[in-house]
């Protein structure tokens, strides 16, 4: 199991993060995504892998005036 956004998920083996955004339906243009409280860089979501009993963090910004 993973924990995203506070909510139990079933873990995959091999996940990275952009399967795991795209599994979610997490499509903000802006996003930060932090595993077990670590950032993880935009450009590293497809090859950063994650483990299981993960703690992730989803959290997508909104720009305005």
């Amino acid at each position: 199991m993973i924990t995203v956004n506070k909510r139990e998920i079933e873990y995959k083996e091999d996940e990275t993060v952009t399967d795991l955004l795209k599994r979610m339906k997490y499509n903000f243009p802006l996003i930060i995504v932090k595993i077990n409280k670590k950032i993880i860089p935009k450009k590293k979501y497809s090859e950063t892998k994650i483990p299981d009993n993960s703690d992730i963090a989803v959290i997508h910004m909104i720009s305005g005036g």
